[in-house]
């Protein structure tokens, strides 16, 4: 079996729904601009998914009711990310046995405060990997669950072949995503990889409204363009 191939195997075990690979070199620049020293010597991204459960995202419109905050904050937000992280380190560790260099990078941990960005951007390695296009909300929007999907990273100079062709963003005319952002957070400009983040999406919006949330007693929960998105709703 070729080592993609072992790589997907371990990966179903893991409960991984999405798997696929990105040549980094697409995207250069971004990446080093974004993670620095860390990221710039790896050539290669694999990028993993797990699909959110419809229960629990279909109930975000009422994330104000504690049992729902809590049921998405647990369920679509702490395991996933560490079931995202335990494969990654899985996958990892078999790529180091195997003579490669792999480096994890946390599912959902910023190592920049200011930017409020992780060393690097899964959405854009998913991305650049074909398993989905970057949405007006600047998430990654897969054809058949849209952005309920959390995605992990894996950065590598194991010889792997990329796995698809860059999907074309596909979201038209809808803007649904930047009308229900209580924060007015997008700008509704869709994605290109010559423009930085911050002419889409203000970071800083979303985090005060967490901010706010944290500071009356609430559970720091919106996702709502997660939920409107009608690629996921489908």
């Amino acid at each position: 079996m070729e080592l993609f191939g072992e790589l997907r195997e371990l990966a179903d075990h893991s409960g991984i729904d999405y798997a696929g690979v990105a040549d980094l070199a697409q995207a250069h620049d971004a990446v080093v601009e974004q993670g620095g020293p860390l990221v710039e010597g790896f050539p290669r991204c694999i990028s993993l998914g797990i699909v959110l459960l419809d229960t629990i995202v279909d109930q975000l419109p009422n994330r104000s009711d504690r049992a729902v905050a809590v049921n998405y904050r647990l369920h679509a937000y702490d395991i996933i990310n560490q079931r995202l992280d335990l494969a990654a380190s899985l996958i990892s560790g078999y790529l180091q046995q195997k003579g490669y260099r792999a480096l994890p990078i946390p599912a959902a941990e910023h190592a920049d405060d200011v930017r409020i960005c992780a060393s690097f951007s899964h959405k854009l390695g998913a991305h650049l990997a074909g398993l989905g296009w970057i949405g007006k909300s600047c998430l990654l929007v897969t054809p058949q669950h849209g952005p309920r999907v959390r995605f992990a990273s894996i950065l590598t100079d194991a010889p792997l072949a990329s796995t698809g062709v860059l999907m074309e963003e596909q979201c038209g005319n809808c803007t649904e995503c930047v009308e229900i952002c209580p924060q007015q957070a997008f700008s509704g400009r869709p994605f290109r990889d010559d423009e930085p983040r911050e002419a889409r999406y203000d970071a800083r919006r979303c985090q005060s409204y967490f901010n706010s949330m944290r500071d009356s007693g609430q559970l720091p929960v919106c996702g709502l363009c997660l939920y409107v998105c009608p690629y996921g709703k489908r």
